[in-house]
């Protein structure tokens, strides 16, 4: 059975969703550009987990009148528990940056804007940093600009700070007590070397590294189908490609 890579990296997310040594996901809200990350908090669900999901880019499945700002409501309540952020950069101590390349203000490559990233960065529990691309202009030895920090100074108020980082080559696990990342997992085809090469920044490497593991046939079934079921309204495109579903006409 050939298995996507979208599908692993779903599965992949949806096990550290569930990590029992992390506090507990309840309430997960996911933003308007990530299919991967919706289809591993659909899979959490549809696997019988009690977890709200807001999901900010579909209509029917956002309670959020007021888009972003409510949102920003919760998380600064403390009622939103993990929280998806990626970067067009991220660095070996979990900084990203959402704003540019270069001197301030970014103007060689701009990216979309940092928005509330270093807000919910701050105040979510649980931050599971994202991005399929793993290459050295990505994941850089140090970003150009600060969007939101991985780790704070003493005595700075945050609740939480990155879990790990997921790409479309590995798993890292962050160690914010030493604000540093650790290779957990490589994903089929990768190695530490391959890792190494195409990473900027540095990150420890234990004894044994295993491969990230596939999705379980339980898994495919639920991704293939009633998760898909979910994600066809709000990702069409990405279920075409993935799950070879098309909308019905």
């Amino acid at each position: 059975m050939t298995i996507k890579p979208e599908e692993r990296l779903a599965a992949a997310l949806a096990r550290l969703i569930l990590d029992p040594a992390a506090p507990p996901a309840r309430h997960i809200a996911v933003g308007a550009a990530s299919p991967v990350p919706a289809a591993a908090c659909w899979l959490v669900r549809k696997q019988g987990h009690p977890v709200r999901l807001s999901l900010l880019h579909k209509r029917s499945g956002n309670p959020f009148t007021e888009g972003s700002r409510e949102l920003f409501d919760l998380t600064g309540q403390g009622r939103i528990d993990l929280f998806f952020l990626g970067g067009g950069q991220i660095d070996g101590q979990a900084n990203i940056n959402l704003v540019g390349t270069g001197e301030w203000p970014g103007s060689n490559v701009r990216f979309p804007g940092s928005f509330g990233s270093a807000f919910m960065y701050f105040m979510t529990p649980r931050t599971i940093l994202f991005r399929e691309e793993h290459s050295p202009r990505v994941l850089v030895e140090k970003v150009d600009m600060v969007s939101a920090p991985g780790v704070s100074p003493p005595g700075v108020f945050r609740r939480g700070t990155a879990q790990a980082l997921v790409t479309g080559r590995c798993v890292f696990r962050f160690h914010p007590d030493r604000g540093r990342f650790t290779l957990e997992s490589v994903h089929p085809g990768e190695s530490v070397e391959s890792i190494r090469a195409a990473t900027g920044f540095d990150f420890d490497v234990p004894a044994e590294v295993p491969r990230t593991p596939d999705p379980t046939e339980a898994e495919l079934a639920l991704l293939r189908g009633p998760v898909c079921d979910e994600m066809l309204e709000t990702y069409p495109e990405f279920c075409a490609r993935v799950f070879d579903r098309k909308q019905a006409a």
